[in-house]
């Protein structure tokens, strides 16, 4: 169902104060590309249906990262290329999430402070891991920052997702013994995490004041572990909702009040159990907030470590996935298949494939167009 209102709508009642509400130049920038997606300013494509012949007029989208608009298509192939790297193991969700103290330091230095939860959050897996008390084996993670709380203010944290297992210096796979909720302690880690963090922000950025370590050792940082998934197809359904999720989507906003600049957004309180409320913002407020998200320029926001980054997935996971071979691998190549096939249908019948006939810029596509198709078809069908 098409959401009746959009991020863009907010963004087109302050077209002209983007810049102010903006940070930087980038981020303002994005905001601007987002505006603009799927409207004539982008330009456009003509598409045509071989089975039931019928044509679509389409705009061109913004393909920024942070578009929630955007978002389904780049999911949907992402999801397709991990679904081939899937083990026939359990998996675990963990979530790394960094004190409220540091949020003054992610508004300043977001580039650093996002690399250095990454690295940490790398060095303290594989630290439990490659010990042989815990575990005595490379451990593997797709890891996605999110950097949200559910009223879009920030909350820098990363998701996790850690296969229930390690690869031995010898090449074979090592099943996690633990019986807690995930491989080892989060208590555990969560120290070793506080700590090894700690040091590398001193490293990185020298200037920051000693009271704000002083703030971060006086509680416990929060390592938070779900239960293993039960089967490799529920991570797919993990991947598809977490990866390419941004602040917010155009679905959860209710209302837009261009008169009194105002929006209503939905919301869940996760200190009331996860009740489902509603916000109320000024326009420029939740466009404040939408653009604390948006990432410096380059950043990799979903990155692989161990047995599942880009050096072992070309020779070496191929052999993993033969030692734990098992029918649920099958049958999730039989779903990527499908989405595949119905990526490329027509959004009418469902069944032919779409061809792009034409495309144009923001002047619109010319007013013969009918005619200019017909021929092509003509050419195509021959």
């Amino acid at each position: 169902m098409q959401p009746t209102y959009k991020v863009a709508d907010v963004l087109n009642l302050e077209v002209d104060h983007l810049h102010e509400i903006a940070h930087t130049t980038w981020n303002a920038l994005a905001l601007h590309a987002i505006r603009k997606c799927r409207t004539k300013a982008l330009g456009g494509h003509l598409d045509w249906c071989e089975d039931c012949e019928k044509l679509h007029l389409q705009f061109n989208s913004c393909r920024n990262r942070h578009c929630p608009t955007c978002q389904g298509h780049k999911q949907q192939q992402w999801i397709e290329a991990r679904t081939k790297e899937l083990l026939a193991v359990p998996y675990f969700h963990v979530v790394f999430t960094l004190p409220d103290h540091l949020n003054f330091v992610a508004l300043r230095y977001p580039r650093v402070l996002y690399k250095i939860l990454f690295d940490t959050v790398w060095e303290t897996l594989s630290a439990f891991g490659n010990n042989p008390e815990h575990l005595g084996g490379k451990l593997g993670m797709v890891a996605v920052l999110h950097t949200w709380g559910q009223n879009m203010q920030l909350h820098p944290h990363l998701h996790c997702i850690v296969p229930g297992g390690g690869v031995s210096k010898a090449g074979f796979w090592k099943k996690g013994t633990s019986k807690d909720d995930f491989l080892f302690s989060v208590e555990a880690m969560s120290d070793k995490y506080r700590g090894r963090f700690a040091a590398k922000l001193r490293k990185a950025l020298p200037q920051l004041p000693q009271s704000l370590y002083d703030n971060l050792f006086k509680k416990a940082w929060v390592v938070f572990s779900k239960p293993p998934f039960g089967k490799p197809e529920n991570v797919i359904e993990y991947l598809g909702r977490y990866t390419h999720k941004i602040a917010i989507s155009n679905h959860r906003i209710l209302k837009i009040d261009q008169q009194n600049r105002t929006v209503t957004f939905s919301l869940k309180d996760y200190k009331k159990g996860g009740k489902k409320i509603t916000l109320t913002l000024s326009s420029k407020e939740f466009i404040r907030r939408f653009q604390l998200h948006i990432l410096p320029k380059g950043f990799t926001r979903i990155r692989h470590y161990g047995f599942l980054s880009s050096g072992w997935k070309k020779e070496k996971l191929p052999h993993l996935q033969l030692q734990l071979a098992d029918k649920d691998l099958v049958y999730i190549e039989t779903i990527v298949t499908q989405e595949k096939s119905l990526h490329r249908m027509c959004p009418s019948c469902r069944k032919g494939r779409l061809i792009t006939l034409l495309t144009f810029d923001s002047r619109g596509p010319p007013k013969n167009y009918k005619e200019i198709t017909q021929r092509i078809l003509l050419k195509y069908k021959a």
